[in-house]
């Protein structure tokens, strides 16, 4: 069906939901009670009616009655997802949220989302109400999603998960720094008996990509009054491969005067353009044991073991021929370990509710270089390795929080609640240099080892204390003012502050509005990273913010990020199986954190001598072979501005012999404008520290508009799950040396989701399904860039998908899993 067309089809499929109001048997008042759905418009509606801790400070908040924005999402909706991936299972459900599809060099072993189009750093991660640590494995070459180091989900096994709340609102108030896009909190099981799990397998339809996965979860009791809740999951994912050929290898006098066609596979050589290949362990609990007397002592752990290769450029047989005859395709390597630990207790005493917890979570990972080899030590010694250790990345985060809250009768429709909270917490990042081989003049091929410059160990404290008052002046009216401070050992102290209200006018009808304002703090990793990226062709160094070279190009460190955010929303409920809302927002940041567009030293349509004397000062030696080189950095560039809406509704039928369907629509539409770009420095001139591509990644290369359609059927055993992703346009510009520039540009995109289930019995459940049942695809790299590229032998014509695509470049993904539940 032509793109349009579909959209029409769907536009349709709108009109017949709201048709089910009235055309839909009414459910009896016990399942209308039951089934009720949330006023808040949680993604799931099994979860109506649920309590939620995220976005408040008051004790038994009802999601339907927040006032904030926020989705809750349940274990069942979670796994009908199909792929056992906790990012994708998010961002299938959430329209605001956009996973990565592919990212170069070591971002594609780490794959990141980001929530209403912004850095995944301004999105917040919460397990069990307590900040989750991030990930070490900077994403340098990640397109839009550039300088992530956030939370990695994938290290959080789905089937130790009993919800997820989602707050689509700034909460730098509340939590802290990061929180500016959002807040997304795992509610870990607390079972304390019963076995589940599943055993699944899938693969794309057109190759690659097999996902065997095994979970189970456990529950059991710890005496009388204990819990501990076991989960164990293993997954593989391979390889994919959506590339092109590699004009080098067509070229023919290349041909002739090398012997690529013997090399197995030609002409498809290049494989760099697809899912890297790994292997995930994970291991997690969550406990809890009530002492008595209003008090109880809890803890939870995750721990997990990945290990991952993705490919790298092919290189020519003329580059190491006395090694690899027929060329070779280095791959990049990473074996990372997770590890995170939270224990606490809290209780009551007299009025006083109390929390105190302290939480340790450090990611470490190996990166190396396989099938590779480094030319000029062979050159200069006759030898070298094909395997490199080519450093390692090392994060942690020790956090320690004091919560206290009572209520207080001061007259009012309630009582006041007041709460206050400390934290303390310590963040160490740390870069290990690779071994000598790797590093070796302009090093390993594909990868370079981290030099000894690059290498450091860095370290921050901060102090922080909160206040929040939430506060009923009438009955319908409730008020939410929270304020905070902190203080960093690197730049000083953050005054924010939030406030928050609702208004319901009846049963049927709320309004909502917050206003706030937020900072983020540069992760240690933006403001330390050092390291050289390559290809066949180019050279980059990625320069640390705060290093000597950085100066020379004018850019001294990084500063926190401010924000303010603004929202307004309506919450309606017209009958009892139907509830809607719909908030608009505004979120303004001021010096965000970004990278850098290409700056060139040689190559380019401009060159800066500065760029030249600042890779140098670095003490990086490059490849003599490359075409370009320059460096890339990451500064406090511009500032931003968010504007967007989104709508969710949930409608519950009741179709008697015909069975039970629960609709949903959830839309976002969100636009992300660059409102002031901060001067370039004299240094760089007359070259801008954004290029028109960065700009792009951070205002097109997300769709605007967003919709979700779902239905999910049940009769008897039977269950079928229909979901339809609308994805509207998006685009970025790209160059081949920064003169001339193309759009790449994804049209309007209509994908669909299918799940069926049958129920064998109590204990069995057996499922097939598929995502992008149609094998759509993005459109493809535009053909005049492309055509460059082959002209100019550039492997960059490898990619011949955009890699910003919200679907993926590997079309459609079937799968069937067997669930187990005794």
């Amino acid at each position: 069906m032509h793109k349009k067309g579909k959209l029409k089809t769907c536009a349709a499929a709108v009109m017949l939901l709201y048709a089910g109001v009235s055309l839909a048997d009414p459910v009896d008042a016990a399942d209308a009670q039951a089934d009720s759905v949330a006023g808040a418009a949680a993604a799931s509606p099994a979860m109506a009616g649920a309590v939620i801790v995220t976005g408040t400070r008051a004790n038994g908040l009802k999601v339907e009655n927040s006032a904030s924005p926020i989705q809750v999402l349940d274990a069942g909706t979670l796994q009908r997802t199909g792929q056992p991936d906790l990012i994708q299972a998010l961002a299938q459900n959430l329209p605001s949220f956009t996973a990565q599809a592919f990212g170069g060099d070591t971002a594609n072993l780490t794959l990141s989302a980001r929530l209403r189009g912004l850095s995944p750093n301004n999105t917040l991660v919460l397990v069990n109400g307590k900040r989750r640590h991030g990930t070490s494995n900077l994403a340098v070459l990640g397109g839009p999603y550039q300088g992530s180091a956030a939370a990695d989900l994938n290290f959080i096994p789905v089937a130790m998960i009993d919800h997820i709340e989602v707050l689509t609102d700034g909460a730098a108030a509340q939590y802290g720094t990061d929180a500016i896009a959002g807040v997304i909190n795992i509610i870990l099981k607390s079972n304390n008996q019963g076995v589940s799990g599943s055993v699944s397998g899938g693969g794309y339809t057109d190759g690659g990509g097999k996902t065997p996965d095994a979970t189970a979860n456990a529950g059991f009791k710890l005496g009388e009054q204990g819990y501990i809740s076991l989960t164990a999951e293993g997954k593989y994912h391979d390889f994919t491969d959506r590339g092109g050929v590699d004009p080098r290898v067509s070229d023919p006098k290349n041909i002739k005067n090398m012997p690529l066609l013997q090399v197995p596979g030609y002409p498809q050589l290049n494989h760099i353009s697809g899912d890297a290949q790994y292997h995930l362990y994970t291991l997690g609990a969550n406990a809890g044991y009530d002492l008595g007397g209003g008090t109880e002592l809890y803890a939870f752990a995750t721990a997990g073991r990945k290990n991952a290769r993705a490919f790298e450029n092919y290189r020519m047989p003329n580059r190491l021929p006395a090694v690899y005859p027929l060329g070779f395709s280095p791959k990049e390597t990473m074996r990372e370990e997770d590890f995170a630990f939270t224990a606490g207790a809290k209780g009551k005493i007299d009025a006083w509710n109390w929390d105190f917890s302290s939480t340790y979570g450090r990611d470490k990972s190996r990166i190396g270089v396989e099938d590779s080899g480094n030319v000029s030590l062979y050159t200069d010694t006759g030898y070298t390795p094909t395997v490199f250790e080519a450093g390692q990345f090392i994060a942690s985060q020790w956090t320690n929080n004091l919560d206290i809250s009572r209520e207080f009768e001061i007259g009012l429709a309630t009582p006041l609640t007041f709460a206050l909270g400390l934290e303390h917490r310590q963040d160490k990042y740390e870069i290990k240099a690779g071994d000598s081989a790797s590093r070796y003049k302009e090093g390993s091929q594909s990868y370079p080892g981290f030099s000894l410059t690059d290498a450091g160990k860095h370290s921050r404290n901060n102090k922080a204390i909160y206040l929040n008052f939430i506060v009923k002046p009438v009955a319908d009216w409730t008020v939410d003012l929270a304020g905070r401070y902190e203080h960093f050992s690197d730049f000083g102290n953050a005054k924010v502050g939030k406030l928050t209200s609702r208004y319901d006018f009846n049963p049927m009808f709320a309004v909502r509005g917050t206003f706030s304002n937020g900072f983020r703090a540069p992760t240690l990793a933006e403001q330390y990273y050092s390291a050289t990226n390559v290809s066949p062709r180019s050279a980059f160094v990625q320069l640390a913010p705060n290093s000597p070279g950085a100066k020379l190009v004018g850019v001294d460190g990084l500063k926190p990020e401010a924000s303010t955010n603004l929202s307004l929303g309506v919450v309606l409920n017209p009958a009892s199986n139907l509830a809607v809302t719909l908030d608009a927002y505004q979120i303004k940041i001021r010096d965000r954190i970004v990278g850098s567009g290409a700056l060139y030293g040689s190559g380019g349509a401009d060159n800066s001598p500065a760029v030249v004397a600042a890779i140098k000062a670095n003490g990086n030696v490059l490849d003599p072979t490359v075409v370009q080189t320059g460096i890339n950095i990451f500064s406090n560039a511009v500032n931003t501005r968010s504007r967007g809406v989104e709508f969710v509704t949930t409608l519950n039928s009741n179709y008697a012999d015909y069975g039970r369907v629960d609709w949903s629509i959830a839309a976002n539409w969100n636009e992300v404008r660059v409102t002031k770009i901060n001067q370039a420095p004299v240094q760089l001139q007359p070259q801008t520290l954004l290029d028109q591509q960065a700009i792009s990644h951070l205002e097109t290369a997300s769709p605007k508009t967003r919709i979700n359609l779902g239905a999910l059927w049940k009769l008897g055993p039977w269950s079928v799950n229909l979901r339809e992703s609308l994805y509207g346009k998006s685009h970025e510009w790209a160059s081949p040396d920064g003169a001339a520039w193309y759009k790449n540009e994804i049209g309007n995109t209509a994908t669909t989701d299918l799940e069926v289930s049958y129920k064998l019995d109590k204990a069995w459940t057996l499922t097939v399904g598929g995502n992008n049942i149609f094998n759509k695809y993005p459109d493809k790299v535009n053909s005049e860039l492309l055509a460059v590229y082959r002209a100019n032998l550039d492997n960059s014509a490898v990619s011949i998908y955009p890699s910003f695509s919200p679907f993926g470049i590997n079309g459609g993904y079937y799968y069937a899993r067997a669930s187990f539940r005794f």
